[in-house]
């Protein structure tokens, strides 16, 4: 064998390991690595799809574990998870997700105007204080994907 045939023998059995050796760290990124979802939700008439779509997404992937999700409210759909008047089938909901670790964040600016605090929607909620459109820019500066039903 020459000399190019021995480096060139060389140098494609080290492309070939460090190829192999890439290929398996993007494999395990990718699977230990969970996927970040932020659902946009203001629209009164869309809180059932959004809460389908949302316990779609946990069944979907496999359970909570698999996926971080957060659901930010604002505006007149915040009035859906009022306490006093949400209807069981929500109350079931949030709570199951905020079981799963969902987070659950009312506008603050939407719990002034409803006149509402913390203690008034279901359990499980946070107040994203400065603002929902606030709370959803920093989720999606944190790597949170931007999905509006």
């Amino acid at each position: 064998m020459n000399r190019r045939s021995i480096l060139w023998s060389t140098v494609s059995a080290l492309g070939a390991i460090f190829a192999a050796r890439g290929a398996k760290a993007a494999t395990e990124a990718t699977t230990s690595d969970k996927l970040k979802v932020v659902y946009h939700l203001s629209d009164a008439e869309k809180v059932n799809f959004v809460l389908g779509n949302i316990q779609n997404h946990i069944d979907g992937v496999g359970g909570s574990e698999h996926v971080t999700i957060a659901l930010v409210i604002h505006g007149p759909a915040l009035k859906a998870f009022h306490a006093a008047q949400a209807n069981p089938d929500i109350s079931k909901r949030i709570g199951d997700f905020s079981k799963d670790g969902v987070e659950l964040a009312a506008c603050g600016n939407t719990m002034k105007a409803q006149n509402v605090t913390l203690k008034d929607l279901l359990p499980g909620f946070v107040s994203a204080a400065k603002g929902g459109v606030v709370r959803l820019a920093e989720l999606q500066s944190q790597g949170y994907l931007y999905l509006r039903p």
